[in-house]
C-alpha cells in the first residue's frame, strides 16, 4: 500500500518552511529547557579509557554514491573538531547540534548523502550521522543516560562488513533530530575524535576508573517479508558486568527494539530466489 505524503513534500518550499519552524522550536528549548549543555573542551585526555571504536570512512554502496562518500569524509573532519575533547561534567548535557552547528556550504561543507523520505539523496553536510552512530555506541557502554535518540524507519543498504548491530546508531538532522545524552553521575566524561587513512575513530574516556563495564549484544535479529514489502528486526540489550568477579552480570537492560523497512532483496532471500530459478 502507497504510504500518504505529508504536506510539506508537495512543494519545496512547505519543505523549507516546515523545517524552519522546527529549528525556531529547538532554538526556543535551547534557551528555556533549563538544561546546561556541554561547552568546555580540552586538549588533555582524561586519565581511563571506557570504550574505543572505528568506522570505516569509505563504504560499499554502489557507484552512483561514491562521490558523495569522497565529500562525506571532508563533512566529517569539520564537524568532527566541533566535538573532539568536548568534556561532559556532572549535570551536564551533550547537544551533538547545539556542538556541530548547521552544516553550511559557507563552513565548507559539501554535498554529502543523507537519507531522507524513504531515499538516499545529496544534502550539505550529508554524511554526518555516522560520527552521532560512533559516540552513541560509545555512550551505551556507560553510565550516562542517552535523553534523545532517533533512528532511520528504513535501511537502504545490505550490509558490507558490519560489526555493530543494526539499528545501534543514531541519526541527526539539524536541530530538531538531534542526539543528546546526560551525565547522571558524579563523574567526568570525555569523547575524543580522531581520523586514520581509512577509518573515522572514537574514545570515551573517565576521569576515574570503573569496577565495572557493559557489554552490547543483539538478539532475535530477522529479516521479514509483509505484503511483498521487506523488514527487519532485531533487539539490543546490554549486560553491567563486575570486572573483578570474573565478569559477573549484575544487571541486563533492553536499550531499543529495531523494526525498519528494507529497501533492497536481503541476500537470504536472494538465495532463495536463485534457488527457485534453477
Amino acid at each position: 500500500m502507497a504510504r500518504k505524503k505529508l504536506l510539506s513534500q508537495y512543494h519545496p518550499f512547505l519543505y523549507f518552511l516546515s523545517v524552519w519552524l522546527r529549528r525556531l522550536q529547538r532554538y526556543f528549548y535551547w534557551h528555556f529547557d533549563g538544561k546546561k549543555y556541554a561547552k568546555q573542551k580540552s586538549g588533555d585526555k582524561l586519565a581511563y579509557r571506557i570504550k574505543k571504536h572505528q568506522s570505516v570512512l569509505l563504504k560499499k554502496l554502489g557507484e552512483n554514491h561514491m562521490q558523495l562518500q569522497i565529500n562525506k569524509v571532508t563533512n566529517l573532519k569539520i564537524a568532527a573538531k566541533r566535538i573532539n575533547g568536548i568534556v561532559i561534567n556532572p549535570g551536564e548535557t551533550f547537544s551533538f547540534c547545539k556542538l556541530v552547528g548547521l552544516p553550511a556550504k559557507r563552513k565548507g561543507y559539501l554535498p554529502g548523502m543523507e537519507l531522507s523520505f524513504g531515499e538516499a539523496r545529496a544534502g550539505i553536510g550529508g554524511g554526518i550521522c555516522q560520527i552521532a552512530n560512533l559516540i552513541h555506541w560509545l555512550v551505551i557502554h556507560s553510565p550516562l543516560t542517552v535523553t534523545e535518540r532517533y533512528h532511520h524507519s528504513f535501511d537502504p543498504f545490505p550490509d558490507d562488513g558490519r560489526v555493530l548491530p543494526f539499528g545501534s546508531g543514531a541519526t541527526v538532522f539539524y536541530n530538531y533530530r538531534d542526539y543528546q545524552f546526560t551525565n547522571n553521575t558524579s563523574y567526568t566524561f570525555q569523547i575524543n575524535l580522531w581520523f586514520t587513512e581509512k577509518c573515522i575513530e572514537g574514545e570515551l574516556c573517565i576521569n576515574t576508573a570503573l569496577d565495572y563495564a557493559y557489554h552490547v549484544i543483539e538478539k532475535d535479529h530477522k529479516f521479514l517479508k509483509i505484503d511483498g514489502q521487506f523488514f527487519r528486526k532485531n533487539e539490543i540489550w546490554r549486560h553491567k558486568v563486575l570486572k573483578f568477579r570474573g565478569g559477573e552480570i549484575v544487571d541486563t537492560e533492553l536499550i531499543t527494539k529495531n523494526f525498519a523497512r528494507v529497501t533492497y532483496t536481503p541476500e537470504i532471500y536472494e538465495e532463495q530466489l536463485n534457488e527457485r530459478t534453477i
